[in-house]
């Protein structure tokens, strides 16, 4: 643990970075929005800046803040990135400060949406997220920082201190596999050179769960190691998980029910994995879920066997969701030659490709 851990202050600087997006999206210097919220310009710039972080903010000043933001143009989309901001934030802190019992952890206590891991690794790496790069990229007037700022020792410290979390996860009772689950996933962030052998490491615990064939409640360890094992260069284990997803309907279900999560595809409300005992279809839009499916192809070159197998799935659910989106339709219809071509798919992989392509060019 570094020294002073646990003093350190509350994090904003995540959703104070969001919220100078949200001021050039409008656009208003410092001064206009300070007055136009009615604070003093000392305040807007703690805020921006996170020395005065938003989690701060009472509920009915944030509430205002939300709804000058919105009369005054700020961009609908960006505003829909704030509570991502705000949770980001929590979890900065959190780490950084280690909780005295992981179970009071909030990794251990909700299930992270795609938007906060990614502004938590645009903290901790500078890897801008994907949905961002447009506006992030804006010019600005002077020198400006291009992402959220922490400085070189808390990055470091954010990954040490991520090794111990996962390390001490048991200590969290039935909230431990959450614990460590997310605690593994923002760790594959980690640039440092041992980084790899300490996931390997890691991931051990969570190996014997790929061994099941059938759902049980440890199928997301599985999947957390064979995604975490890809993204750090080692196909192999999620290959074994995507064959053993055709062999079991409720694996293929709770597959697609956490993409849906994790995709922004059904309401970001789950406190634990529960959702995915219980899969229900009717809890996610196919449609969206197809969308960002799609659209996140070339995002994936780590994990694009997953992507793809589930498509497959979702398409064989849904047969009739390249008629109702056919830009997403034709996407997928120019990517699939293109993912046979590139041969980087496993033999399963490379024929739910194929099936893919075969159900598109029935509804062109």
């Amino acid at each position: 643990m570094a020294t002073g851990s646990r003093s350190r202050a509350d994090n904003g600087v995540i959703s104070g970075f969001v919220l100078r997006m949200l001021r050039e999206s409008i656009p208003l210097p410092q001064t206009a929005l300070a007055e136009q919220l009615g604070i003093d310009l000392g305040t807007l710039q703690g805020w921006e800046s996170g020395r005065r972080p938003l989690g701060n903010v009472r509920t009915m000043d944030l509430l205002q803040l939300r709804r000058t933001l919105t009369l005054l143009g700020a961009e609908t989309a960006l505003l829909g990135w704030l509570d991502a901001a705000l949770d980001a934030d929590r979890i900065l802190t959190a780490v950084l400060r280690l909780p005295d019992h992981p179970g009071d952890h909030p990794l251990a206590g909700w299930v992270q949406s795609r938007e906060t891991a990614h502004l938590v690794a645009w903290a901790v790496r500078g890897i801008t997220p994907p949905a961002l790069q447009a506006r992030a990229a804006r010019p600005r007037r002077g020198p400006a920082p291009a992402g959220p700022q922490l400085s070189a020792a808390d990055r470091a410290d954010f990954f040490t201190h991520l090794r111990q979390t996962a390390e001490s996860a048991d200590r969290a009772g039935e909230r431990g596999l959450l614990l460590r689950r997310q605690s593994l996933y923002l760790a594959s962030y980690d640039p440092a050179p041992d980084a790899e052998d300490w996931a390997e490491q890691a991931l051990r615990t969570m190996r014997p769960a790929l061994a099941l064939r059938d759902y049980t409640p440890r199928w997301i360890e599985a999947r957390t190691a064979a995604t975490v094992a890809a993204r750090q260069g080692d196909p192999a284990l999620l290959h074994d998980f995507v064959d053993a997803l055709a062999g079991d309907q409720h694996s293929e279900l709770a597959n697609l029910a956490y993409w849906a999560y994790w995709l922004g595809s059904m309401p970001s409300t789950q406190p634990d994995d529960g959702f995915l005992h219980r899969p229900d279809p009717t809890a996610w839009s196919p449609v969206h879920l197809f969308q960002q499916l799609a659209g996140s192809l070339h995002d994936a070159p780590g994990t694009v066997d997953l992507y793809v197998h589930s498509l497959h799935t979702l398409l064989h659910l849904h047969p009739w969701l390249p008629l109702a989106d056919p830009a997403a339709a034709q996407h997928l219809r120019e990517r699939a030659p293109e993912l046979l071509d590139a041969r980087v798919l496993s033999p399963v992989s490379r024929r739910d490709v194929e099936s893919v392509h075969y159900l598109l060019q029935q509804t062109n």
